[in-house]
């Protein structure tokens, strides 16, 4: 189970109306978004775009302590602890301490938000603030004791734990978890990318682990800051320093080293488990691991599965399955890509007399794509659409915060942005046959069909 970043929604009116929409380029033409890094004495890496239109900054803060460092035993370890993270303060250095319903009426007092979370490979925390001096200066203070000086309230982890452990046995009733979980299994296996979140794996987490975990984790020299909005570098330089101010602030060096994550092992066969469940649509996925995030195959076979069935009605998936067959109203396929080979997946519904024979036909197309790549006319038409779409992926602060902390958490050059359309034309009919070729063993997929006879 992933526990995504939660934001509390409690902001003024003025962030949502006067921010989302904070676009950094005038319609009709892309300007260059200039990328400003710096390393901070504490070892923290810095990244901003400056964008002045709007007066409000977006700052994500992320640490290498995803769910892929939680203890087998102790799954959902990192979520759970920054999900905790919002629950209240300890009083330390002259301010008082603040209970879950103190904190939130604090954040909401300000307008401002603040949220924590983890993924695979990330924890993370953010903050959205308008720039207006006293509002900036007070949401950064909070949320810099948020980040270093949670309470971690015992009587408030058992009851979010119930909670928690309530939604997982209500999931194992919802087909969709169901066939995620056993997918995840099957795909990868014993590494971390595929621990499972369970009742148990929940009841053996307690504050004490939370305390550790927070302490090891989240500390000055491992942050990485990336920033979009009213901000210039030295007001950046000077917001990064207050949000650390409070975390330890020891070397790199002088820390144990983070344990080595092993890679994800590639599929040794294929496998097909069937899962009997009674449902009017048969819940259908097939895949193996993929490929990192660092690859440099990434724009082909970014490219390439737009055109395999990443590209909505225009993917070649959709017109053998559903549109020339009638198997399904979906059908779409993906990568995941992440600091270790996270998965390439194809998803879809249909009817359950239906399911051999669709599961039969996405073979043969993944077969066929592999062996021969896409034809010319398909590749126009993908890049056509990627480029002509580029602007839509940073045409908010929110957007263009999560393409710049994922330039800075995968270490990718400065002007990523700038290139990414040229990147994308380069491409060829033969790039994306190799990089096919080098990534996918259809042969050796894992399917799982839950709902079929």
């Amino acid at each position: 189970m992933t526990f995504a970043i939660k934001n509390r929604a409690r902001s003024s009116i003025s962030i949502w109306a006067t921010g989302i929409f904070c676009l950094i380029f005038q319609a009709g033409a892309l300007a260059a978004i200039p990328i400003q890094q710096w390393t901070q004495p504490s070892g923290a890496q810095v990244y901003l775009v400056e964008s002045p239109a709007i007066a409000m900054v977006d700052i994500q803060m992320e640490f290498d302590a995803g769910t892929r460092r939680d203890p087998a035993a102790q799954a959902g370890l990192a979520g759970a602890m920054t999900g905790m993270m919002e629950k209240g303060l300890q009083a330390r250095n002259g301010a008082p301490a603040l209970d879950e319903n103190a904190l939130s009426e604090a954040w909401a007092d300000l307008g401002a938000q603040f949220g924590a979370g983890a993924t695979s490979d990330r924890m993370g925390f953010s903050l959205r603030s308008l720039t207006e001096p006293d509002l900036l200066d007070k949401a950064v203070a909070l949320a810099a004791r948020e980040l270093a000086e949670p309470a971690f309230p015992d009587a408030v982890w058992q009851r979010e734990r119930q909670r928690l452990q309530a939604s997982i046995k209500e999931s194992y009733t919802r087909p969709g978890s169901i066939i995620g979980r056993a997918y995840t299994q099957a795909v990868y296996g014993t590494h971390p990318y595929g621990y499972q979140v369970t009742e148990e794996t929940l009841s053996r987490i307690g504050v004490d682990d939370m305390r550790k975990l927070h302490a090891n984790s989240v500390v000055a020299c491992r942050a990485r800051i990336s920033m979009v909005g009213a901000v210039t570098r030295a007001q950046a330089d000077v917001i990064a320093t207050r949000l650390l101010a409070r975390l330890p602030q020891v070397p790199c060096d002088s820390l144990p080293p983070l344990l080595e994550v092993p890679e994800v092992a590639p599929l040794a066969q294929a496998d097909e488990k069937r899962i009997p469940f009674d449902s009017a649509q048969a819940h259908v996925l097939i895949g193996q691991p993929g490929y990192k995030r660092a690859d440099p195959d990434y724009f082909a076979l970014t490219v390439g599965n737009y055109i395999l069935g990443g590209g909505g009605f225009v993917s070649r998936l959709t017109l053998e399955v559903r549109e020339k067959r009638g198997l399904t109203y979906g059908v779409s396929s993906y990568f995941s890509p992440g600091l270790h080979a996270g998965a390439f997946t194809v998803g879809l519904q249909t009817r359950p007399d239906q399911a051999v024979q669709a599961v039969a036909l996405v073979r043969d197309v993944l077969k066929e794509f592999v062996a021969n790549g896409p034809t010319e006319a398909e590749l126009k038409a993908a890049k056509d659409n990627l480029i002509g779409g580029f602007a839509l992926r940073i045409d908010s602060n929110r957007k263009l915060l999560d393409n710049i902390s994922g330039i800075a958490w995968n270490r990718l050059p400065l002007d990523y942005l700038d290139t990414w359309t040229q990147q994308v034309d380069k491409v060829t009919v033969a790039d994306i046959k190799a990089a096919f070729a080098r990534k996918l063993q259809p042969d050796k997929m894992v399917t799982v069909v839950l709902g079929s006879p």
